[in-house]
């Protein structure tokens, strides 16, 4: 291949090759004043020579100039294989060494553009939050789960602008100050529901991923193991609550039958009557807590054999009939015909039913009725998960026509031991742990449960359970 020669100008030609010829000069100028050369032939000589020097001095600086020209072309993206060629052997030399470095060059930014591509993708997969901060603490780039967590993607943004919270800004402020290489904090978002989250702040050491960026900001949330951690206090406090008060009412009626009413019957009767109740209540507690155990134990070990819903419906009702009749209340049914059965442990569904429709029973006004209807569903709630969309669907729904449950208690009902009305479920036999079996019997069968209820009209609690495979 003939070198790409650049555009070189007559002058330049002509400067370079009286620079070349200056030897040559001097040294005629040098014979001519010591008499050995007279001048016209010393003048004729050195225009001879730089005359020869002409055609050379063009060809190299041609040379050079494409040279240069490819050099500054690779500057701005240039395709090596318009590299000049050989003619010139050393600045082919030149030229196949600056190619090799380009070469490099570009390997080298391709990995960095790869590396680059694949940090922003890891960033944007990543579920927690995550903020890149400049030294002014603005957000220089933000994640999709950050972008999700505030509505709006906040780069650009000054950090206190996004984020309002002195622990969190002196966390950033400490990191970027150098006083530490990394802080932790938690704190609590109000707005619009109340969240808690675990906020680190780590300094980019190097040369960052990301122009300007110099800290990192990662969010990790804990709303959900903050209120386990709740329930599980909650819990300990309300079973020991619960079990320790009837067992004081035992002592109590113990010590007073040994003491003072040893000998009055009728005291004796009283008390005794007390006493089993308590214990009754004591022995429905335990059993409630160890049937709640055993259901969490397997809760995430999905049942595998088939039951008749309907034919368990039927025989709940009829158990419950004898508690109704004596409030005049009805227990009204109404069960689609050729229903599929449902994958279940029959066990567990049958405690499902007894404990909602028990409930109904219990929380119903006199005269009315508890209606229970099971059919296929036509349409699926929100939260419907994959079991539910992936087939047909067996809806449950129990409602009562009693007092009704005012909306701010709705999303406590299924916790352990929550109770709207204290004295009244405890009057009425309840442990406080029925909604959170039924909860978790639904939780293992892969279904949903939903509660409406309005004041003064009733509550109805529907069960949406996967139909088995025919």
């Amino acid at each position: 291949m003939a070198v790409n020669r650049g555009t070189v100008t007559s002058g330049r030609v002509l400067l370079f090759a009286l620079f070349l010829s200056s030897p040559t000069a001097i040294m005629l100028v040098v014979l001519t004043g010591a008499g050995r050369l007279d001048v016209w032939p010393a003048l004729g000589t050195w225009v001879m020579v730089t005359s020869l020097l002409l055609p050379l001095v063009r060809s190299h600086l041609g040379e050079l100039s494409g040279l240069a020209n490819w050099v500054r072309s690779l500057a701005h993206g240039g395709d090596i294989a318009t590299a000049p060629g050989k003619d010139g052997v050393a600045l082919a030399e030149i030229a196949a060494s600056v190619a090799a470095l380009r070469r490099l060059w570009q390997h080298r930014s391709n990995e960095l553009a790869e590396t680059a591509r694949w940090n922003a993708s890891l960033l944007e997969s990543l579920p927690d939050p995550l903020l890149l901060l400049d030294s002014g603490r603005r957000v220089v780039r933000a994640n999709r789960a950050a972008t999700r967590l505030f509505n709006r993607d906040p780069a650009g943004a000054d950090l206190a602008a996004v984020l309002r919270d002195p622990a969190v800004t002196e966390a950033v402020q400490a990191v970027l100050s150098g006083a530490a290489a990394f802080r932790e904090c938690e704190f609590t978002q109000a707005i619009p529901v109340e969240r808690t989250f675990a906020a680190r702040v780590d300094r980019l050491d190097g040369q960052p991923a990301f122009e300007a960026a110099i800290a990192l900001l990662t969010l990790h949330e804990l709303t959900a193991i903050r209120a386990m951690e709740r329930m599980r206090a909650d819990f300990v406090a309300n079973a020991s609550h619960e079990l320790r008060t009837p067992l004081a009412a035992l002592s109590g009626f113990i010590e007073t039958l040994q003491g003072p009413a040893r000998d009055d019957e009728e005291a004796r009767e009283k008390f005794l009557g007390i006493m089993a109740e308590q214990s009754g209540r004591m022995s429905r507690l335990v059993a409630d807590l160890l049937s709640l155990s055993r259901i969490e134990l397997n809760e995430h070990s999905p049942p595998s054999e088939t039951v008749d819903l309907a034919r368990l419906v039927t025989s709940a009702a009829e158990a419950l009939k004898p508690l109704a009749a004596p409030r005049g209340m009805e227990l009204a049914l109404d069960i689609a015909p050729g229903l599929p059965e449902v994958t279940g442990q029959p066990d567990e569904l049958a405690q499902l039913l007894q404990n909602l429709m028990d409930n109904a029973v219990k929380y119903g006004n006199d005269g009315t009725r508890v209606e229970v209807g099971v059919a296929l569903a036509e349409t699926l709630p929100p939260g419907a998960g994959a079991a539910l969309r992936s087939g047909p669907v067996v809806r449950l729904a129990v409602r009562d026509h009693g007092e009704g449950i005012a909306p701010e208690h709705l999303p406590r009902l299924t916790e352990r031991f929550y109770r709207v009305d204290t004295a009244r479920s405890r009057k009425m036999g309840g442990t406080g742990l029925g909604l959170a079996i039924v909860k978790h019997i639904v939780n293992r069968h892969r279904g949903l449960l939903t509660i409406d209820s309005r004041v003064g009209e009733g509550t109805t609690f529907t069960v949406w359970l996967p139909a088995a495979p025919p």
